[in-house]
């Protein structure tokens, strides 16, 4: 079996969503899966060598620039799947999927599984993703055929299966849902009071403080007015409370701390010292404008702010994950406003990190991942 993935350059989610997927299958499901991944020849030799140290049997292919269709990856897949006796195919996102169902149409490939990420076409149209109108125009009819012609489909979301049966005429139930999930080698283990104490007095915070926590790229938040107003109004409410950007400093967050020097704080940190971060605060904010693309979306963040102990303050409508805050109080809705906000005792945090443990590693949906292997193996 080949877990195909196409123009996905490392980074913590490679990681977590597909390094760490792969070793999950090989090490826990009692089935062989290889990795092929192609990547772009900008930095390549630098990429290739991090996915290699997280999966050391890897296939590592370069992408060359200029090339409208990707007509040399399909060959070189297609020659792969020969030489490895006709395998099933995972197939991460669109072009990947193409690929595979390629292959597979002159008999390369058994069977070909669609990973699906998103919305595809909408994020194209509504981002612009690409400009040329064409490659926006094809992509919906591409991500269409993806969906119907697969053997089977894994979806974040029940968001996106809705939107497969509303936009595709998707009519099966061929399909399991797993979220963005954790890193295997992620622990659950929470610091003492003392010790949290000493996070937080570290970052300049006291017991009486309320921290909220941004974490990620600000792109976009000029749009994002009802949450500038209801960060404003808590800020101004509330002179304990405090906001840090984990991310770089923009003309955003530059605004943020002049209006509220006090209270704003911006760091940008070694992805390895992100946690220790999140540790100190009480809230994580997870803010998304109610597109078709965040509709039906599973940030990694969400599962990474509960990890910690934060309670996720986060826009109505962002996938399956409103209604999880509302259905396990893990956080506040954004509606027309925000509920009052409280520190957050410890027990409450290891309550948080206790449902991240059970609803976002791995093995919470190895039922999942063995009915994947079983519609495509067999």
């Amino acid at each position: 079996m080949i877990y195909l993935t196409y123009n996905d350059q490392h980074s913590g989610v490679y990681s977590s969503q597909v390094s760490d997927v792969v070793n999950f299958i090989n090490h826990n499901l009692n089935e062989k899966i290889t990795l092929v991944s192609f990547i772009s020849v900008r930095g390549f030799f630098k990429n290739r060598k991090k996915i290699l140290a997280e999966v050391d049997d890897a296939f590592v292919i370069p992408i060359f620039p200029r090339a409208s269709l990707p007509l040399f990856s399909k060959i070189v897949f297609t020659l792969i799947c020969y030489f490895s006796r006709k395998p099933a195919v995972l197939a991460r996102n669109v072009i990947a999927t193409q690929i595979a169902l390629g292959a597979k149409s002159v008999g390369a490939v058994s069977k070909v599984g669609y990973d699906g990420r998103g919305a595809i076409a909408a994020e194209w149209n509504e981002y612009s993703v690409v400009e040329s109108e064409s490659l926006k125009s094809g992509i919906f009819k591409a991500e269409r055929e993806c969906v119907l012609r697969s053997d089977f489909r894994l979806a974040v979301s029940t968001k996106l299966v809705e939107y497969w049966r509303d936009q595709f005429g998707y009519d099966l139930n061929s399909h399991v849902v797993i979220p963005c999930t954790l890193n295997m080698a992620f622990r659950f283990d929470i610091p003492s009071t003392s010790q949290l104490a000493k996070l937080r007095s570290r970052s300049g915070y006291d017991d009486n403080n309320i921290v909220l926590i941004y974490s990620g790229s600000t792109a976009g938040w000029q749009s994002f007015g009802e949450l500038d107003k209801i960060l404003s109004h808590l800020l101004e409410g509330n002179k304990q409370v405090r906001l840090l950007f984990l991310s770089k400093e923009d003309e955003v967050v530059k605004e943020m701390i002049r209006k509220f020097p006090e209270q704003v704080t911006c760091k940008w940190v070694a992805h390895e010292k992100v946690r220790s971060e999140l540790l100190s605060g009480d809230y994580g904010i997870l803010y998304r404008e109610a597109t078709t693309t965040n509709k039906v979306a599973a940030p990694t963040k969400f599962a990474e702010y509960l990890s910690a102990g934060l309670k996720v303050i986060i826009s109505d409508e962002l996938g399956d994950y409103s209604n999880f805050v509302r259905e396990h109080d893990c956080g506040s809705v954004i509606t027309k406003g925000l509920q009052e906000i409280k520190a957050v005792r410890h027990d409450e945090k290891q309550r948080l990190m206790n449902l991240s443990k059970e609803k976002f590693t791995k093995y919470h949906y190895t039922d999942q991942y063995k009915k994947i292997i079983e519609n495509l193996r067999n």
